[in-house]
């Protein structure tokens, strides 16, 4: 048999294949619930015991699918915890643009701390594995952060720099200002089970949020004002 016929019937075999795929492969809707059902429990597994501790087949039976169906979608558990930061990540940017496009401050900060802890309050599992990467140093998202998240701190600290140069605010480190804006608003999803418990309750509800949205947003605005002279 000839080379090019040789590559004719190689070609014609995977392109059967590749149909066969197709024809199995299930609808695009049902696709992406199955992976926003994967990526849910997973978010909540890694939240609760760690990369280490979880593993794929603890995420299919919770499912109550096979090992091989989560594997499906995801290669293995390092790509679903990617793809559970991924997702985490893109949800978490979208509220940083806030302050980045504001001309007045007050407005921008309240819209920037106001977003941040509605985010801690409906993803706190995703908040959680947010946290244990970067306190384990990034290992496995490093760059990632580095791509995505620096461009962002700097844009946000370039628009309180450029507030302070019109003589709307005082000028301090913003650098720091905006990690204890994030420190501040965090502590809001990984220690909500110890404030509730300090305040006789099940869980933190609305009210509780709009009162640290209230009190935090004073405090920075406060730290922001400039003297009277």
């Amino acid at each position: 048999m000839s080379t090019a016929s040789v590559r004719a019937r190689s070609s014609r075999t995977r392109n059967a294949v590749e149909s066969e795929g197709e024809q199995t492969r299930p609808p695009r809707a049902a696709r992406v619930r199955k992976q926003a059902q994967i990526l849910l429990e997973a978010e909540q597994q890694f939240a609760r015991n760690g990369f280490e501790g979880t593993s794929l087949d603890s995420i299919a039976a919770a499912l109550g699918v096979s090992r091989q169906n989560v594997l499906y979608y995801y290669a293995s558990k390092d790509e679903l915890y990617v793809a559970v930061l991924d997702n985490v990540l893109e949800n978490w940017l979208e509220s940083m643009d806030v302050m980045a496009k504001g001309d007045d401050p007050e407005s921008a900060i309240s819209r920037y701390i106001a977003a941040k802890l509605r985010f801690s309050q409906e993803r706190p599992s995703g908040t959680t594995v947010f946290t244990r990467e970067v306190m384990a140093g990034a290992p496995r998202y490093g760059d990632k952060l580095a791509e995505r998240v620096m461009p962002k701190l700097r844009a946000d600290v370039a628009a309180f720099d450029r507030w302070a140069r019109k003589g709307l605010i005082e000028r301090v480190d913003f650098t720091h200002l905006m990690f204890v804006l994030w420190s501040a608003t965090q502590a809001y999803a990984d220690l909500a089970p110890q404030f509730a418990l300090f305040m006789g309750k099940e869980k933190l509800d609305v009210v509780d949020y709009s009162a640290a949205h209230e009190v935090l947003t004073n405090m920075i605005l406060r730290s922001l004002r400039k003297p009277q002279r």
